[in-house]
């Protein structure tokens, strides 16, 4: 272990994981380390023993819900959008070839205590309950400028300049109401609160435009994809390819302590009495608590039943997103659901989780909103973690942190914390632009 790296990540979550495979990608020397004996840090992915240890202390889970490994449970699950960052990075590193996705069957939303299909169209806006006749007619407009708009044709602006338009008054414009707002802006464009409607309307038209795009791409039911065996296989593919580059992953390596010398600059990792030197240090926040500060808590429910949510067309894989103001809260729920369909659990089978940015201490009756949608319920834990993001000047330490999973039951947020952290490394900016078609074989089934 007493070589000099270019870079040594501590951690094989998710985040960490991308960033080692683009960095070896990249030519540089890479050594991955983790203190636990799995894959996955804060993201990884339990078989029925390892959730009971985890969350019951005991590891006995009763025999009627099958067999323990045929369970892949996804601590931190989210959905990939069929378009999005994250498999532009698959496609540019090559990790498809060590996955396989399967697309995911539905995209729902939250209203006045129902669920209904997202509309993501003009055509989906004249069809959906959500709206009544004249909301309707608006909607159709709002969406068919959306689908329209380009970048370089100027005609398709309609005298607007997007980057300096607020999306509020993009909105007002067509005269949308407070609920059509809400749909759009968090079930769609996937906004995690309100503070978009007062940015330029740029990106709030971007990502509506990658929902339908992403949509397109499967002629499925929702925009997203999400591999078989679950989530638990990414940092798994990255670290094939990291190491492939030759990169080197120590698993099961205690303490993992980062040394600095007097001008506070990380050298290197220390781990059973052995120094790695390195220029840089790439880490989650359990690996340098003193240079990260506590933002918030993820509130959440993992539960198991033997049914699709209601009212979500007999889906075997959905999301619904329940918009804050449709809650009376200050951010929005997210319900994730998998099955036996896409392996990550025994037959007949599926997996549910609710989570939400934490405003109180209790978690049962926060998430009550979302776990009623659910139907009967067999097994149910509660859980909240803590979410960290980093405070230090990373010129100063050469020490990179990423911040903690948020609640969001898709990948948009992680991807840019990704991307972000790889321009600090590198200087540079990722490029993105790739065959979007490499992808299709291996996401249909």
């Amino acid at each position: 272990m007493d070589e000099e790296y270019d870079v040594i990540v501590l951690g094989t979550g998710l985040k960490e994981c991308i960033l080692s495979g683009l960095l070896s990608v990249d030519g540089l020397k890479v050594l991955h380390m983790d203190r636990n004996d799995h894959y996955g840090g804060a993201s990884s992915s339990l078989n029925l023993t390892q959730l009971w240890k985890s969350l019951r202390g005991n590891d006995e889970p009763p025999e009627r819900l099958g067999s323990s490994r045929e369970y892949n449970v996804d601590m931190i699950p989210k959905f990939m959008m069929a378009n999005g960052k994250l498999v532009r990075i698959l496609i540019h590193t090559d990790v498809t070839k060590y996955l396989h996705f399967k697309a995911v069957d539905g995209s729902f939303v939250y209203n006045k205590g129902k669920i209904y299909k997202v509309p993501a169209s003009d055509v989906e806006a004249l069809k959906s309950s959500l709206m009544g006749l004249f909301e309707k007619r608006r909607a159709r407009k709002f969406f068919i400028f959306v689908q329209d708009y380009e970048d370089n044709d100027p005609k398709s602006h309609e005298g607007l300049d997007l980057n300096k338009v607020t999306a509020r008054e993009l909105i007002t414009k067509y005269g949308l109401e407070d609920d059509t707002i809400d749909i759009i802006g968090h079930a769609l464009a996937l906004h995690i609160d309100d503070s978009y409607l007062d940015q330029p309307a740029m990106d709030f038209v971007k990502r509506m435009k990658l929902y339908a795009e992403s949509l397109a791409r499967f002629q499925g039911n929702s925009p997203y994809i999400y591999p078989m065996y679950g989530l638990g296989e990414l940092p798994q593919a990255f670290a094939r390819l990291s190491a492939v580059y030759g990169g080197t992953y120590m698993l099961n390596k205690p303490e993992c302590k980062v040394e600095f010398d007097n001008n506070g600059k990380a050298f290197g990792v220390t781990s059973e009495g052995e120094t790695a030197k390195c220029k840089k240090v790439v880490c989650d926040p359990s690996y340098l608590p003193d240079k990260v500060k506590k933002v918030g808590k993820v509130a959440r429910a993992i539960c198991i039943m033997s049914h699709p949510i209601p009212d979500t067309n007999d889906s075997h894989s959905v999301q619904v997103i329940l918009p804050q103001k449709q809650l009376g809260r200050k951010s929005d729920m997210y319900l994730f659901c998998c099955s036996y369909a896409h392996n990550v659990a025994a037959k007949g089978k599926f997996i549910a989780f609710v989570s939400t940015e934490a405003e109180t201490d209790k978690p049962d009756v926060e998430l009550k909103a979302g776990i009623d949608l659910l139907g009967p319920v067999e097994e149910v834990f509660y859980d909240t973690y803590d979410r960290f993001v980093p405070t230090n000047n990373h010129e100063v330490d050469s020490c990179f942190i990423s911040t903690s999973y948020d609640a969001t039951s898709h990948f948009e947020s992680t991807v840019d914390d990704v991307i972000q952290l790889y321009s600090k490394i590198t200087g540079k900016a990722l490029d993105l632009s790739v065959d979007l078609s490499s992808a299709s074989a291996s996401a249909e089934e």
